[in-house]
């Protein structure tokens, strides 16, 4: 059993990020190939389910990861984002969540012909549109800023309290339908409630108080930060069943909220994702391969299908709609966001525990709660990943698709380079610490940000979706390497380049670590003088079709004609490196500097 169960966790854990790799790798939304993995090695192919292989410990375990996932979610948010949308988002997850638990308990009545106290506790559970779905589709999609902000601070705000409307509804049955429970019943619900939150925020306090007269070291910080989030969770759970998610929300915003004061919090922020993906991904599998082929099969009834018909294209669209009218949201962004709202991990894991409880209670239409749950879970996931990135684009809400590149540190090369780049239809800008350094780009009209590229208020000032690579190109190598080194997780490796300043070799081993090396610029003589030298000499930069595929060798690039990228087909970009050779294709373009 032990080796069952530990194969489960090993495959579960593989084929989740085998998922996400293929997402990325053919631009697919990773929600529906989880999807589809989870379903194939369970109802479908029978190789395991992870429901009867964990038994006692299937619960817990999910619950404990969409505590970290909802977590991650909130700590990320930044007030900032609410930058003119803070009336539509307020709006949202106040008049717009009660509209659609209403609309979703008028819908399950008389579309499935659930009883009015079923329909009342799921129609308050499927306001959620949780982080756990919501931040993959918005990274395929790539939204401009303010609308990928309203949905996910809809998700991340609605998604615990999705949970805490349907426990809430549930007490307002309880009083309706048993004589001997009095009002009190309902006053303790608000009571566990706010336990809860000032749980988290004590949790979220003490933490950001201890890092901040340095009583935590550096190595400990991510360690006890998680476990604290377990530790929050968990009691909450035991005062109050479905109160713990509302705490460690409350404890991420809180983080959020003081790591714009202490650096250290903000540091381990892409450990919390690294972490986040991993259990999303693995999780959600888990939950579609425990699904019986008999409630998978339920799913295709009419009554269900009508359902789910009716919360797209009414209870959503309407509930958005009457929620936003006078705010600041354009036509477009509220069609959008009034047709995204896909349920995830909390609708599915929270149906378990309140199809059981009814069902306890003596309602037995409350069965079917789990598989109405599901299907809502699998349509939305499919339909809205699938079309965000279509219809996102025919309203005008998605960064454009040719690639974008930010140069940090301006100069006449990288003046001259950002209007190559825009000549032939790549997005550009320009960021530098000194005002001075970008008014030359400013009078050619090159899109410019005047900040320090190494502060966060860059990144919430700079669109930088709409960017897919980063060359630091100032002429300091220390800075250069920063740069690299904090952009890195945003951009990726092949993504993420710096200029060289010094020819001297040992210079650039003291400075430079062999993974960065890897990803410095052009040749070993194309410094920062040396391509300025080049500009004022009169060097312009052309781009080249080539005819045939080949490969240009590093050691067989001539210092006259400096070969700067490779315009690949596909829109891609391959810059030359110190390092790389450069693999060429025919269509491709091949850009170099060069003297007429």
């Amino acid at each position: 059993m032990e080796q069952l169960i530990l194969f489960g966790i090993v495959t579960f854990l593989a084929l989740g990020i085998t998922s996400q790799w293929l997402a990325w790798r053919f631009q697919l939304p990773a929600i529906v190939i989880m999807s589809i993995a989870g379903l194939l090695i369970g109802p479908f192919l029978g190789f395991i389910n992870p429901e009867h292989a964990l038994g006692d410990y299937y619960v817990p375990i999910i619950s404990l990861a969409v505590a970290l996932i909802l977590f991650e979610g909130s700590s990320s948010l930044d007030v900032r984002e609410l930058r003119g949308i803070s009336k539509s988002v307020v709006r949202i997850v106040t008049i717009g969540a009660f509209l659609a638990w209403i609309g979703g308990s008028l819908a399950a009545h008389y579309a499935v012909g659930l009883s009015w106290e079923v329909s009342f506790v799921i129609g308050g559970l499927f306001i959620v549109t949780g982080p756990t779905v919501i931040i993959p589709l918005l990274r395929q999609a790539k939204l401009k800023p303010r609308t990928a902000a309203v949905l996910k601070w809809e998700g991340i705000i609605v998604d615990p309290f999705g949970a805490l409307v349907a426990l809430f509804a549930y007490q307002i049955v309880k009083v309706i339908t048993n004589d001997s429970i009095g009002i009190s019943y309902i006053f303790s619900f608000f009571l566990g409630a706010i336990f809860a939150a000032l749980l988290g925020y004590i949790f979220a306090f003490t933490i950001s108080k201890m890092s901040e007269k340095g009583k935590i070291p550096e190595y400990l910080k991510a360690p006890i930060i998680l476990s604290s989030v377990l530790l929050c969770f968990g009691i909450s759970e035991m005062i109050m069943h479905e109160t713990g998610l509302l705490a460690v929300t409350v404890m991420g915003l809180t983080i959020a909220h003081k790591s714009k004061y202490i650096s250290s919090l903000g540091g381990i922020r892409h450990f919390n994702e690294n972490i986040s993906v991993l259990l999303t991904s693995t999780i959600f599998i888990m939950l579609t391969a425990s699904l019986p082929m008999a409630t998978i099969k339920e799913i295709f009834s009419l009554p269900i299908i009508s359902f789910i018909l009716i919360m797209l294209f009414l209870v959503r669209p309407a509930s958005i709609w009457i929620s936003t009218i006078g705010t600041e949201l354009s036509l477009a962004e509220r069609t959008l966001i009034g047709w995204i709202a896909p349920r995830g991990i909390v609708a599915l894991t929270v149906a378990g525990y309140f199809a059981s409880i009814l069902s306890e209670d003596g309602y037995s239409d409350a069965k079917i709660f789990t598989t109405i749950t599901f299907a809502l879970v699998i349509v939305t996931v499919c339909a809205h990943g699938f079309s965000i990135g279509f219809i996102s684009r025919k309203l005008g809400l998605a960064n454009k698709h040719s690639p974008g590149i930010l140069l940090a540190g301006a100069s006449k090369f990288s003046i001259e380079l950002a209007l190559f780049f825009r000549k032939i239809g790549i997005s550009t800008i320009i960021v530098d610490r000194v005002y001075d350094n970008i008014i030359e780009a400013k009078k050619r009209n090159i899109d410019t940000y005047h900040g320090e590229i190494l502060s966060k208020n860059t990144q919430f000032n700079i669109d930088m979706n709409s960017y897919d690579y980063i060359l630091a190109v100032t002429d300091t190598v220390p800075y250069n390497a920063l740069i690299h080194n904090m952009y890195l997780p945003i951009f990726g490796h092949q993504n993420c380049l710096a200029l060289t300043i010094n020819k001297e070799e040992h210079v650039m081993d003291q400075l430079y670590s062999p993974a960065i090396k890897s990803q410095l610029l052009f040749g070993e003589k194309e410094n920062y003088k040396e391509l300025n030298r080049k500009i004022e000499t009169g060097h312009t930069f052309k781009s080249i079709e080539m005819k045939e595929n080949k490969t240009i060798k590093r050691e067989d690039r001539s210092p006259h004609e400096l070969i700067i990228c490779v315009l690949k087909k596909n829109d891609k970009i391959t810059f030359a490196t110190l390092t790389e050779d450069l693999i060429v294709e025919a269509g491709d373009h091949l850009v170099i500097l060069s003297k007429d």
